[in-house]
């Protein structure tokens, strides 16, 4: 075992043979979204993400799935159909699964994908001085709040979805592009942002691993910086507050330090959990012109949010 859960890893990495190691992932959840066959591909872009997170290639999956006695068949293969068309595009084959009855919709897939052991990813490792840059905007969580309540905006909804079912293959690709470039491992820390919202997800990242010798950083966001889907801002300050924001901020509070300026609404967004996000990176700063500008040919436009500094008493501060 090359990767486990001892630092929570996107996904876990087990060497097969020299040159060769897996990288194995599960994810499935409710629906998020009313149409079924969008929730099809929003739940295998999400569970395909992992692998991009920790510079695999997906290769196959296995299918997750929790279905009422009574529902309607059309239902499932719409669902199913979904899933299956985003695996079709991340070049992944679904090579089976199982499915249980169950009283409330559940969809996912367990990946496995393939990686060379000496060019995998990790959440931690981020070094002082790293510009950080994220590659989707945040806010799915309160619009699907907001969708649930009735009180969604159809451009929120289409941003959210457009970005929910957009694989992070893309920019993982670029990514590894930016280091054979470099000729080297100047990717130091990359995590997709998921249920743990960018904070969440940003304080695995400054926690560093003791046992690999990887030290402890903060990490300084600029709340100004963040990309937010469409309708976002409006969302949190309405009050389509998801109870995961609320777990995430009963967890995280003690971590962050806020600067006075950075608005109620900002810090919210800040603690929403994701669905199918982008990508956190750590990257050596002399790099950063060089990533963006592969990103954007690769069809992805990364912002940067803030850089990792030396540790602090809090490990997260949002300026």
């Amino acid at each position: 075992m090359l990767v486990g859960f001892s630092t929570n890893d996107d996904a876990g990495v087990y060497l097969l043979a020299e040159g060769l190691a897996l990288v194995q992932t599960v994810d499935f959840f409710t629906p998020i979204v009313d149409d079924p066959f969008t929730f099809g591909q929003i739940a295998a872009a999400n569970s395909l993400s992992d692998v991009y997170a920790m510079g695999g290639r997906p290769v196959s999956a296995l299918s997750l799935v929790g279905f009422p006695e009574k529902g309607d068949p059309a239902i499932l293969e719409q669902v199913l159909r979904g899933g299956l068309e985003k695996m079709k595009e991340a070049n992944c084959s679904v090579i089976g699964g199982h499915s249980l009855r169950n009283e409330d919709i559940q969809f996912g897939y367990a990946v496995t994908g393939v990686i060379h052991p000496l060019q995998v990813w990790r959440n931690v490792g981020a070094q002082t001085n790293d510009v950080l840059l994220l590659t989707k905007a945040l806010g799915t969580g309160v619009i699907s709040t907001a969708l649930k309540r009735g009180q969604v905006k159809k451009s929120w909804l289409d941003a959210a979805i457009a970005s929910m079912t957009h694989l992070n293959r893309a920019a993982a690709e670029a990514l590894r592009e930016v280091e054979m470039q470099a000729g080297s491992r100047c990717v130091h820390a990359v995590t997709d942002i998921t249920g743990f919202g960018l904070l969440g997800h940003a304080r695995e990242m400054a926690l560093g691993d003791a046992a690999s010798g990887i030290e402890r950083v903060a990490l300084e966001i600029v709340a100004t910086d963040l990309p937010l889907l469409p309708g976002a801002l409006d969302a949190a300050r309405q009050g389509m507050i998801p109870g995961g924001l609320k777990n995430n901020l009963e967890f995280l509070g003690d971590c962050v330090a806020f600067a006075n300026e950075v608005a109620e609404e900002n810090r919210a967004l800040l603690f929403d959990p994701q669905t199918s996000g982008g990508l956190l990176i750590a990257l050596a700063p002399e790099q950063e012109e060089v990533a963006r500008e592969c990103l954007m040919r690769h069809g992805v436009s990364a912002k940067r949010v803030g850089r990792v500094v030396p540790k602090t008493s809090k490990m997260l501060m949002v300026v």
